[in-house]
């Protein structure tokens, strides 16, 4: 029987929205607390642990079964302590236990469950689980009824496998005699792309499809580097499907998290704000590499989706919308073809469903997905279409609701306002780089503190403290794009200093490599490392990108010491698969090939936006640019050394190329430095 309290549980004290779904569940839920592990110890029960986000499907369709229901509330409430987690708030507590379940199941996924001592060591995990077990799996209730049992009558055998797979899941990674950086690891990640490679649909694998953003990034620098016309191929045919089909949205633009089919139709309909801003980052740079106009279309749209329905009155960003409307996954997104002609009349409404595949069949659950996957006209700008698509729009905003995560996360929003500065030095447009710094003013106001440490969650005027490496690592990456944007100093003097700051907390003076938790954050079981790069590249390889080109821009002997330090530890996982760490490929190209350093010293601003118009709009992959004006060289000297000795030459602004540590004489004449460049 499925109830719903009306007396709430110790969640609705909580600010994830995520945890207050949950707060009037007849499950006594704990939030992760020094509370519940005490409960636990003193009337000796095992803890019940739920892992999930708002915008879980799967979390949502578990907590109808189960955690609404009365009879899974009356076992766990009296033989368990229960815990609730918001997986995008804590990933650190994610990361363990995920870990946990991949090692024992050999697979993971969300709701992640979990069944452990209190002393936090598990014995059981797992993911979803029906309430009641069917012909092909254990239901919720016959596990809860087991491990009950056993707890009873065999504690100890439980406790032994506790602390065997506790002290197996603490072992790290063994470091190999120093891995030699190699250019095969490129070359081997490549391969295996080409390998994988969806020659009809595009994407690197069968069904479910992600989009995979770092491995883009990573095929269009080699694409760049190796000239090789296969590898562009590939990547156009990737983001030419993934905007044809149903996981862009396109009424309302922006991207779902992944497709549950081969040809990128039938998206999971949640839409996140990390897959977003990573998106127009890749659509972006393949503009500048392919001039295609499209490409552009589809970063700007997606830009104004995030500027229209994620962003905060004060201009953070928040975390997501939701799959499912009144209980019903893709209920907001999917249309019939009468729906649409009562909207827009007989002759737009059929126009709008020949051209976006709207039919009576139907392609989800007797409804249609608008979608471009037939229509070869697909990068051909249709004024017809803009006129009618808003009218669709405001439209689909009266005929239900999404729930929306209103969460700020710094890490999730650095990588939002480094799209957006990227974005901006591509395409010039202000309100990007005005949505940027406002980001950037919310971010230092509402989550730094005093002493510069970094929060890890905005919510109502409350912050969760403590911060995670991605946090950091993120927000640096953001600083360094708005100096690349900008030209501001204060970016790239900030930015130094809280790279500092993150090497203080959670670099690893043993053996190298950055935790995923701070030094003075709460004891977990183990502290995590995380390398592999998944939906969204792992703290490990944002912090290397960002120490290489720190040391490029700076000329630092000691971050370039720590950059190459950073290489050998992800270098050891890189070897043994490529493909999986392709955001920390990027830092290793950038070892491995030929880099660039340009130098603008230029006599007033105008001159400096004459520079700009001139490097924005180019693919300049391992280039590290400076500009600034004669005036601005004491400043900038204090992070960047070198500076002091570049100047105006003739009283002209003068540009400086440097190539694999070899550097040119300098240009005054900026139709000589285009031709070098």
């Amino acid at each position: 029987m499925t109830t719903t309290n009306k007396i709430p549980n110790k969640l609705i004290n909580e600010k994830s929205p995520y945890l207050l779904q949950h707060a009037y569940n007849p499950v006594n839920w704990y939030p992760w607390s020094e509370e519940a592990f005490e409960k636990a110890k003193k009337e000796g029960k095992p803890i019940f642990l739920s892992i999930g986000y708002s915008t879980c499907h799967w979390c949502h369709v578990m907590a109808h079964e189960s955690f609404e229901d009365d009879d899974v509330a009356k076992v766990l409430n009296r033989h368990f302590v229960s815990i609730k987690v918001d997986r995008e708030e804590r990933p650190d507590i994610d990361s363990v236990y995920m870990n946990v379940a991949q090692r024992i199941t050999g697979h993971g996924g969300w709701p992640l469950t979990i069944i452990m001592t209190h002393e936090q060591k598990p014995f059981f995990a797992g993911t979803y689980f029906p309430k009641e077990s069917t012909y092909y799996t254990k239901g919720l209730m016959e596990i809860l009824n087991i491990v009950k049992n056993k707890w009873n009558d065999n504690q100890e055998e439980l406790l032994l496998s506790s602390n065997q797979i506790t002290d197996f899941i603490k072992q790290e990674k063994k470091q190999k005699d120093k891995t030699k950086l190699s250019i095969e690891n490129i070359y081997d990640a490549k391969d295996i792309f080409e390998k994988n490679f969806d020659s009809k649909y595009g994407g690197f694998s069968d069904s479910p499809k992600f989009p995979q953003q770092s491995n883009l990034m990573f095929l269009m620098r080699y694409y760049d580097l190796e000239k090789d016309d296969k590898i562009l191929e590939m990547i156009e045919k990737t983001l030419d499907s993934m905007y044809k089909g149903g996981i862009y949205d396109h009424v309302g633009f922006g991207f779902s998290r992944y497709s549950t089919d081969g040809k990128w139709l039938v998206p999971h309909f949640e839409k996140m704000l990390y897959d977003n801003a990573q998106l127009i980052i890749v659509y972006t740079e393949s503009y500048l590499i392919t001039k295609k106009p499209l490409y552009r279309k589809i970063a700007e749209n997606t830009i104004e989706y995030v500027l229209r329905e994620m962003t905060h009155e004060e201009g953070g960003f928040y975390s997501a919308q939701d799959a499912d409307s009144e209980g019903e996954e893709g209920k907001y997104y999917v249309f019939t073809p009468d729906e649409i002609l009562n909207l827009l009349g007989e002759v737009d409404g059929k126009f709008f469903n020949d051209h976006f595949n709207i039919t009576k069949r139907g392609n989800f659950e007797g409804k249609s997905i608008p979608n471009l996957i037939k229509n070869n006209d697909y990068e051909v700008e249709n004024p017809r279409i803009e006129t009618i698509l808003p009218k669709v729009y405001d439209y689909r905003l009266t005929r239900t609701s999404l729930h929306k995560d209103d969460k700020i996360l710094t890490s999730w929003n650095g990588m939002m306002i480094a799209a957006l500065a990227i974005a901006y030095k591509a395409f010039g447009n202000e309100k990007y780089l005005n949505a940027a710094e406002s980001a950037l003013r919310f971010i230092k106001k509402k989550l730094i503190n005093d002493n510069n440490k970094i929060a890890a969650r905005y919510r109502e005027e409350q912050v969760l403290e403590n911060g995670t490496l991605d946090d950091y690592a993120f927000y640096v990456w953001a600083l360094i794009e708005m100096y690349e944007s900008t030209f501001e100093t204060h970016y790239l003097k900030r930015a130094i200093k809280f790279n500092e700051k993150m090497i203080k907390l959670f670099w690893d003076d043993e053996k190298n490599g950055f935790y995923m938790t701070s030094n003075d954050s709460e004891n977990l079981i183990y502290r995590p490392k995380e390398a592999y790069d998944g939906a969204i590249p792992s703290g490990n390889s944002v912090a290397s990108f960002n120490l290489v080109r720190l040391s490029r821009l700076t000329g630092d002997i000691n971050i370039e010491g720590m950059s190459n330090k950073q290489i050998e530890f992800l270098a050891n996982f890189i070897e043994d698969y490529p493909p999986g760490y392709t955001f920390s490929l990027i830092s290793l190209i950038y070892k491995l090939y030929s880099s660039k350093e340009i130098v603008c010293v230029a006599k007033d601003k105008e001159a400096i936006k004459d520079f700009q118009n001139i490097i924005n709009n180019k693919f300049l992959v391992n280039t590290s640019v400076i500009a600034l004006c004669k005036n601005e060289i004491e400043e900038l000297s204090e992070v960047v050394p070198f500076i002091k000795g570049y100047d105006l030459k003739d009283s002209k602004t003068t540009y400086y190329i440097c190539e694999n540590k070899e550097c040119s004489l300098p240009f005054t004449n900026i139709n000589e430095f285009i031709k070098a460049l």
